[in-house]
């Protein structure tokens, strides 16, 4: 067998494929359910199968969240709604108060004192940043609203989830849902200036998750950290969020057994439960694991969907220079992004100063598109996407082992200070996210 061998293996193999058709056939792997434990299981025995040693579960403790019915009475009837993970139960009644994209001016010229905000989910492209849903929640709540409904830019009669509350007080403040595109234009024309009432109705038990983890290669300290997140949304198959990016860690675990070569170093393979619900899993890694043994973080977040790769690299300008390396190799693009990004599983280690990526697929524009939806389904994935990107990071994966390759970690103070400068701080301390 030649040193290449294991492309051409991977190119044609069906074991990553495979494991995301068993996640999203698994139904909802919500933080906390039954069905996240059993995803976590399949992904803790693929993980055993590829060769990887000590693969296990190690569980924690979680503020648990379940759905139940929600809806937006008006006075012409009853718009369709879905609650916002984390919303709590209840209901809050108020005028209707658009507040277009919910960016930080547009929440500070609206009167929203007891009143129900209207929010897109998206942001306008001329716009310096990414305004995430958690930011425009809680400064509806500093505002003063009574009530949040989330409406979607993509249409489609898709309404969108995602969680809301804090790390502190999990349970948000005021109930929040999402609208479809559709219902949220329907309210804007008929609803703005009269008064709504927002209803969720859900439960909020104690419950468990838990991280897989396995080790590859030598039993070095200093380990690179593949990752993705295994839970999803309940109200789809979660097949791009993140059933791909778990999958394709499978198939790199997999990829690094037929390669067959020694690496320098250790391989430490990290699937979190309960990243859709604020970052637990990968929290409760970060805050246990010996930060200075990290060399990098490979985390993968909602690829597959775009053929491309995007890697985000935090400025950590060798990762970027890998990724370029690997690119060239193969001659196969990758996109490097510079930029913070502090969001998914690799940012309770990057906020630290470790180096990380946050690898995706390339996609036109901003937000999650189907992601966050029930169109989150298999049907939008290709497996030669997830075969080509799997080979081109078992190569990365593998540069980083390589112990001739250093990528310095970065000091707090410089990330804090980058954070600030691309205005990024103030919707962070307003979650609650902010670590400085």
């Amino acid at each position: 067998m030649t040193e290449t061998h294991w492309i051409g293996e991977t190119f044609t193999s069906d074991t990553g494929w495979s494991h995301l058709q068993t996640l999203v056939d698994v139904g909802n792997r919500m933080a906390g359910q039954s069905g996240e434990r059993e995803a976590l299981e399949a992904t803790r025995d693929a993980l055993a199968e590829a060769g990887c040693r000590d693969a296990r579960i190690e569980e924690f403790d979680l503020q648990g969240w379940v759905r139940g019915d929600a809806e937006i009475e008006t006075t012409r009837g009853t718009q369709d709604a879905i609650a916002l993970p984390r919303s709590p139960a209840g209901g809050a009644t108020g005028e209707l108060v658009d507040v277009g994209a919910g960016l930080p001016s547009d929440f500070s010229s609206a009167d929203l004192d007891g009143k129900v905000a209207l929010v897109s989910t998206t942001v306008p492209d001329w716009y310096e940043r990414f305004v995430h849903r958690r930011e425009k929640y809680y400064h509806a709540v500093e505002a003063g609203a009574a009530a949040f409904v989330f409406r979607n830019h993509v249409e489609g009669c898709l309404p969108p989830t995602g969680s809301v509350g804090t790390a502190d007080a999990p349970i948000g403040e005021i109930p929040a849902v999402g609208v479809s595109s559709e219902v949220g234009g329907r309210l804007a024309r008929r609803a703005a200036g009269e008064d709504v009432t927002v209803a969720v109705d859900c439960e909020t038990p104690d419950a468990t998750s838990g991280n897989v983890v396995a080790e590859f290669g030598p039993e070095t300290d200093e380990a690179v950290f593949v990752t993705s997140h295994v839970d999803a949304h309940d109200i789809a198959e979660g097949a791009m969020d993140n059933g791909a990016g778990t999958a394709t860690v499978v198939e790199i675990a997999n990829a690094l057994a037929r390669r067959g070569a020694p690496l320098d170093t250790r391989v430490r393979f990290v699937c979190y439960g309960a990243e859709e619900v604020g970052l637990v899993g990968s929290t409760v890694e970060s805050d246990r694991a010996d930060h200075d043994d990290i060399r990098a973080i490979v985390n993968v977040d909602s690829n597959v969907y775009g053929r491309t790769l995007e890697v985000t690299t935090h400025g950590f300008g060798e990762l970027g220079a890998a990724a370029e390396r690997v690119a060239d190799r193969f001659d196969h693009p990758i996109e490097v992004v510079p930029e913070l990004v502090p969001h998914s599983d690799h940012w309770p280690f990057v906020r630290h100063g470790v180096p990380g990526y946050m690898i995706s697929g390339k996609t036109e524009g901003r937000g999650r598109g189907y992601g966050h939806t029930f169109a989150d389904t298999l049907d939008k994935l290709e497996p030669r996407n997830l075969r080509e990107q799997a080979i081109l990071l078992t190569a990365l994966v593998v540069e980083l082992t390589d112990a001739d390759v250093t990528v310095d970690p970065r000091p707090e103070s410089e990330i804090a200070a980058e954070l600030e400068a691309a205005n990024q701080a103030e919707g962070m301390k307003i979650t609650g996210d902010w670590p400085y």
